[in-house]
């Protein structure tokens, strides 16, 4: 397909991510749909179309015909009964199954799905063996093996691997090998994505409190005081930098947890004097419990750590940092990345930026909704270069 004018539905739309590539390259939308309806009106607010609800409840025969079925379908487990049946039985009760019948209906010159990472292995491998097979039954050709991309690949600073599926009506030919080289993977900065504080509104929202600028410069003074070889690759936890419990089997445990409590008390007897007083000023902190009072250093060896130069989230886990690089993958809650160097979180514009986004773009007011959808979305520069393999132009 040549860039010319075609037609493609958007299911499990989200916001948009597909409408913003298969758009950019000559496509106009006849259908939309997202069971969501915050994402609705993001959608109609962005593009004049209104989605439709539930595709479960929509029939085949009432979504008008198109050239490009796109859709990133939720992932899910499929049966099992080995009775091979073909895609009616094995994907019944699936959101795929829906994809399937849609397909089956209309017989669109192409496909392009998208999907999390885990996909590729999920079920031990029976998903998507199921997945490719149904598309074969339906009258597709499609890579044998599902094609795992990220964002930061492409120099956009964000580390997100996402299964991309790229289908092609047998009668039109076939779908060319994808390859790509990562060792010339772009470099990714995040500069690339940030706005000016200056230039966003109600700045002072998005920075994090005084108590959480004490605990981090806490776990500076930690990571910059402790001697050891390097820095732990290991979780710190601070409940476990003390002296063994003689009266506590740690094989009770599983044997990545015993290793952990280990590797804690070593480091607790190496710098014992230090850890100790360093202890105490941190339990003053109002913030120093549960996960932040835990540590995950991810960044690398540096002769004066600094957390502050580098980007780091709140995950149960933990306070994990990361080299300042690239941001881990978005995800479908309010918690963002705190960038360092401006002691504040991503905002939604940024987020939009990362999902390739553009600045036109008018993401829900209410914050937590926007950062959700964001964290759902598609990448819009990785959908547009896997259409452009896909069309072969």
């Amino acid at each position: 397909m040549s860039k010319k004018k075609f037609t493609f539905i958007d299911l499990f739309a989200g916001i948009g991510g597909f409408h913003q590539a298969m758009v950019s390259l000559g496509g106009e939308c006849v259908f939309a749909s997202d069971i969501d309806a915050d994402c609705r009106k993001t959608y109609e607010d962005n593009y004049g179309i209104t989605p439709e609800g539930d595709i479960t409840k929509i029939e085949a025969k009432d979504i008008p015909s198109h050239d490009v079925l796109c859709a990133g379908f939720p992932c899910q487990s499929f049966s099992k009964a080995g009775n091979r049946l073909g895609f009616k039985d094995e994907t019944k009760g699936t959101l795929f199954f829906d994809v399937c019948r849609i397909l089956d209906f209309h017989k669109p010159k192409y496909a392009l799905l998208e999907n999390v990472r885990n996909l590729a292995s999920h079920d031990h491998g029976n998903t998507w063996k199921v997945i490719h097979d149904s598309l074969e039954e339906l009258g597709y050709n499609l890579l044998p093996e599902p094609v795992i991309f990220s964002p930061h690949y492409l120099g956009i600073p964000q580390h997100r691997e996402r299964v991309y599926i790229m289908c092609i009506r047998k009668d039109l030919g076939q779908i060319k090998p994808f390859t790509f080289d990562k060792k010339k993977i772009h470099p990714c900065s995040i500069d690339t994505i940030l706005q000016d504080d200056d230039e966003i509104p109600n700045v002072h929202e998005y920075r994090i409190s005084r108590d959480m600028e004490n605990l981090i410069d806490l776990w500076n003074e930690f990571i910059q005081s402790i001697k050891a070889e390097k820095l732990p690759g290991f979780p710190i936890w601070t409940d476990r930098l003390c002296e063994l419990d003689s009266n506590e089997d740690l094989s009770q445990y599983p044997t990545w947890k015993q290793n952990f409590i280990r590797k804690n008390n070593e480091l607790y007897i190496e710098n014992r004097k230090f850890i100790n007083s360093w202890l105490k000023r941190a339990n003053k902190n109002p913030l120093f419990y549960g996960a932040k009072a835990k540590l995950e250093w991810q960044a690398g060896n540096a002769d004066i750590p600094n957390i502050w130069n580098q980007i780091f989230q709140l995950r149960p886990s933990g306070i994990r940092v990361k080299v300042n690089t690239y941001f881990p993958a978005l995800v479908a809650i309010v918690q963002t990345s705190i960038i360092g160097s401006r002691r504040r979180f991503l905002t939604p514009r940024e987020c939009a930026r990362l999902q390739s986004f553009p600045d036109t773009f008018k993401y829900d007011v209410k914050p937590a909704q926007a950062y959700k959808q964001f964290g759902n979305a598609v990448n819009v520069d990785c959908v547009i270069m896997f259409a452009k393999h896909m069309f072969n132009i």
